[in-house]
């Protein structure tokens, strides 16, 4: 699997956050992800956050586990506006999903959403839960060139609530 370009990075992220954005309009919290098939190109899914339980990398490797074979899955890259908690996370390693691209850390959402009480954030990085699985995941992110995009997205989504 070739790593992505910085062009790529950019490119998935700014699609992931049409897709949180599409979320927001529809009443859900602002998360958006997709999933690039082996190829790079090919979007194989995609997928808004749905509530504060189905978070929408949850969702989409929960699906994509079961549309696609663990081959494939591997050579996939999860592509997320925001940094997988530890549920997405250990979702992922389960679904057998190879890559995952953010653009804003978890970190940086705790500081946008403090303690609210529909998004208490975990402050745990994705990198340390791979790091205690069996499976080499590679992790692309935070992205900045993207990341005030997609962190004015929850700004006011977070204050407003």
């Amino acid at each position: 699997m070739n790593a992505p370009t910085p062009v790529e990075l950019v490119t998935w992220l700014r699609a992931a956050n049409r897709i949180a954005a599409e979320a927001l309009a529809q009443g859900h919290h602002p998360f958006g992800a997709l999933l690039v098939g082996p190829d790079g190109q090919t979007v194989l899914m995609t997928q808004g956050n749905v509530d504060a339980v189905n978070h929408a990398e949850a969702v989409l490797a929960r699906e994509a586990a079961r549309r696609f074979d663990a081959h494939t899955l591997w050579h996939s890259t999860l592509v997320t506006t925001v940094e997988p908690c530890c549920m997405c996370a250990g979702t992922q390693y389960w679904a057998h999903i190879g890559r995952v691209v953010y653009g804003m850390s978890e970190a940086r959402l705790l500081a946008l959403t403090g303690n609210h009480a529909e998004n208490p954030t975990l402050d745990l990085p994705c990198r340390e839960v791979f790091a205690r699985g069996q499976k080499d995941i590679e992790v692309h992110g935070p992205v900045a060139e993207v990341e005030e995009e997609i962190a004015a997205l929850h700004r006011d989504f977070w204050r407003l609530r």
